[in-house]
């Protein structure tokens, strides 16, 4: 044996490892593993495995025990989980991730390339030759131990398989909207206020009733509204997401209700709207605030009605749908504004859920945090090993996340991507993170010579911390005075009583 200390062995354990138990006559072959350490002395050694039948498990722990009782090396073994030995993104982020722990010990690293399939063997070349310097070793009856020259060099911008991603996998990775057969099991959620919204979403579900969902950018309007479709009695016909705010004025009619062939420049056929397309199912009208007065009137005649007329057409058209509408605008100070129809909001404001920010959902956001990376995870296997650090999760509940979920899944994704190790840092979270200038506050800037409604303001204001008070307190009104800085809970209910807050 060579005494002196070769720093780290790596290898995968292999069948000819696992058989070398099984030869009990001297000169009998004892495997790659056992003849490398025969031969040299390490600091330390660590064995991959990866096999999933029991009896193989068995045959690897009986392995592990015959090789200790050999050597006076300590001997890690590490079971890698792989769903396939042939997978080379699986085995690269294994490998990737050994390595890299074994190079941060700043001593030399070697790697037995005989155990293991083919592609654990290129996955091991192209690391070395690349990231991480080390000697390569083979081994086998016909030939023994050998010290290996790969007689080639790689670029030292080879791109591992996060940055080789097709496209196509980023942008199913980027894409937020809700999935198509969403169900109330789909809402992560373990704040009782949202449990309580999602017991609400499937009552309303159940009735033939239109639905208003408030909330800001990125809270799930669109996925309560799928999950309302998917537990209805329409959930067998099709649900049609329409954002409002993203059609010009112009064509709103043309989307909503089709036209006919000639009906304008470009109408070479006819088209049938969302309202035909929605025929027996479920209409969702999202920005639906963002509908001009004159688009108002119109759609008002067709929820009163059920009719419709196409553009460019002299006859109506009768349509059953279900509306479900959805707007982070506050419609009531639109009504009173004159902004928006005060006759079309309560045909709409039926049923009607208010969706909180993420900043509101007390206990959630280091729920959803887990769930979403356990989502990119089962997506691609590039993301199956990432891990958030406690200091990276510190950040992530000191940032307000104005986009909410979607803010947030987006900003994992991005620190994702770009962090160098398995290990997602708090710098890798503030690099991924958009820093957005902080909005004035409205109430605070308002013209006193046009006139002002003061009792509504300071309104508006208590309902914001009244409402977020009540969220994190559990509903729990005395604790809720006492964050509020109240002497007991009657002045809170004073107080909701004064300026109308619910509850």
């Amino acid at each position: 044996m060579n005494f002196r200390k070769q720093g780290s062995l790596i290898s995968w354990i292999g069948t000819a490892d696992l058989n070398a138990i099984d030869s009990s006559s001297e000169g009998q072959p004892v495997g790659p593993i056992a003849a490398m350490l025969q031969e040299y002395d390490f600091d330390r050694v660590c064995l991959l495995h990866s096999y999933s039948k029991p009896e193989d498990k068995a045959r690897v722990d009986s392995y592990l025990s015959w090789l200790r009782e050999r050597v006076t090396t300590s001997v890690d073994d590490h079971d890698a989980g792989l769903t396939s030995p042939v997978d080379f993104g699986e085995i690269y982020l294994i490998a990737d991730k050994h390595l890299s722990q074994l190079a941060k010990l700043k001593q030399s690293i070697s790697i037995l390339l005989s155990p293991g399939t083919p592609a654990m063997q290129a996955v091991w070349i192209l690391l070395g030759k690349t990231k991480y310097p080390c000697e390569y070793y083979q081994s086998s009856p016909e030939q023994g131990l050998q010290k290996v020259q790969i007689p080639f060099s790689l670029s030292a911008e080879y791109v591992p398989s996060l940055k080789r991603m097709r496209n196509s996998q980023l942008s199913r990775l980027i894409d937020t909207s809700a999935p198509v057969n969403v169900a109330f099991d789909d809402i992560v959620t373990q704040n009782p206020h949202m449990l309580k919204l999602k017991a609400q979403a499937q009552v309303l579900a159940e009735r033939e009733l239109p639905v208003l969902i408030y909330g800001e950018t990125g809270t799930g309007k669109e996925l309560f509204a799928r999950a309302i479709h998917a537990a209805s009695s329409r959930s067998s016909k099709d649900f049609k997401a329409v954002n409002c705010g993203a059609i010009p004025s112009e064509l709103i009619d043309a989307e909503l209700f089709g036209y006919k062939k000639g009906a304008f420049t470009g109408a070479i056929a006819d088209k049938p709207g969302y309202f035909d397309q929605a025929d027996g199912g479920t209409l969702f009208l999202d920005e639906f605030g963002e509908l001009e007065p004159s688009a108002q009137v119109r759609l008002l005649r067709v929820l009163n009605d059920g009719e419709f007329t196409p553009v460019g057409s002299t006859t109506s058209k009768k349509t059953d749908v279900r509306l479900i509408t959805a707007t982070h605008r506050n419609l009531m100070e639109d009504v009173a504004n004159g902004r928006f129809r005060e006759d079309l909001f309560y045909r709409v404001a039926v049923g009607v859920l208010h969706l909180p920010p993420l900043r509101e959902r007390q206990g959630d956001l280091l729920f959803l945090v887990d769930n979403i990376m356990q989502s990119l995870a089962e997506e691609d296997v590039a993301f199956k090993n990432k891990k958030i650090s406690p200091n990276a999760k510190n950040l992530i509940l000191s940032h307000p996340w104005r986009g909410n979920v979607r803010e947030l899944r987006s900003t994992l994704l991005r620190a994702s991507l770009w962090a160098h190790e398995n290990l997602i840092t708090s710098s890798d979270i503030q690099q991924a993170l958009f820093q957005m200038p902080e909005k004035e506050n409205a109430l605070l800037h308002k013209d006193v010579a046009n006139g002002i409604d003061l009792k509504a303001m300071i309104g508006e204001f208590a309902a914001k911390y009244v409402r977020g008070a009540m969220v994190e307190s559990g509903g729990k009104k005395a604790k809720a005075a006492e964050m509020l800085g109240f002497n007991n809970y009657q002045t809170l209910n004073n107080w909701m009583k004064r300026y109308k807050i619910s509850d």
